[in-house]
């Protein structure tokens, strides 16, 4: 698996440990403060060394007391449980890139014009229905294309009304 960034790191070795050993480790002493004093949202996300997404889960809200335990939790899922995919074998884990994304706190969005796929994630409404795009994803280059993904992901179809919220991400490699 490959990372630089400390956060990264961290979602690294919760990842290898628990596909090798089934294991969920508990957060270590070298752990940067940050992780322990800062709440958010976060996804972490799994790439093949094509690019190719292998596995993307998050959350928008903070669900745990920290981040550490956020970037956990999101790593093992990312692993383990995106319904898109086969959970990770063991033999994967020398060609997945990681990557951990922290969101700010979503502010509802007036005017679609305040978007901007490169630097906001959109977060789109209907109901109960609820539909996440993170920002600056290859190949989504409009606002329009960025909503119409976050809609189908959520089952929204084109006519319906939505709420929309837009957020930023602090992107880790």
């Amino acid at each position: 698996m490959r990372g630089n960034h400390a956060y990264v790191l961290w979602a690294i070795e919760v990842i290898e440990k628990y596909i090798r050993e089934n294991l969920i480790i508990d957060i270590p002493e070298y752990i940067p403060h940050q992780l322990l004093e800062t709440q958010a949202g976060a996804f972490v996300s799994l790439h093949t060394e094509n690019n190719t997404l292998r596995g993307c889960i998050g959350t928008i809200l903070p669900t745990q007391k920290n981040l550490a335990l956020e970037i956990r939790e999101n790593a093992i899922a990312a692993a383990t449980r995106d319904p898109r995919f086969n959970a990770l074998s063991p033999d994967e884990l020398a060609y997945v890139t990681v990557s951990v994304d922290v969101l700010s706190m979503p502010v509802s969005c007036e005017e679609v014009g305040e978007l901007d796929p490169k630097r906001y994630g959109v977060i789109v409404e209907s109901g109960y229905r609820r539909g996440l795009l993170l920002p600056d994803l290859d190949g989504v280059d409009t606002v329009e294309m960025q909503l119409n993904i976050a809609r189908r992901k959520a089952g929204i179809a084109a006519d319906e009304q939505i709420k929309i919220y837009q957020f930023e991400v602090n992107r880790y490699h």
